[in-house]
């Protein structure tokens, strides 16, 4: 007997929060024109890095450009997949601030 689809950890917005961790889930743009946050686009949010997609770069990449942005350092980002694909989910500890997308209704 199915058990049906396991549910994404963050419903149907691209984020949540688990306590005081915010699981964020990524579809990440690599070679881009410049670092950027744009819109959520459906359960992702979608993140431009100019890193290109080798080995993971862009995602380290991605981690640099976004944790100061959070107010937090690098290492308290963690890649739970996705590491080398657009692809991600990120789990961010305790962030001190949020950049304005997340202050936005939800549709």
């Amino acid at each position: 007997m199915s058990r049906g689809p396991i549910r994404n950890a963050t419903g149907d917005a691209f984020f949540a929060w688990d306590g005081d961790v915010l699981v964020v889930n990524i579809l990440g743009k690599p070679s881009a024109g410049k670092d950027a946050i744009g819109k959520p686009k459906g359960t992702q949010l979608k993140v431009s890095v100019t890193a290109t997609p080798r080995g993971g770069k862009a995602t380290d990449h991605m981690l640099h450009f976004l944790a100061p942005l959070f107010g937090v350092a690098v290492a308290d980002i963690e890649v739970v997949f996705g590491r080398e694909n657009v692809n991600k989910q990120l789990r961010i500890r305790a962030p001190t601030k949020l950049p304005a997308v997340f202050a936005q209704p939800l549709a």
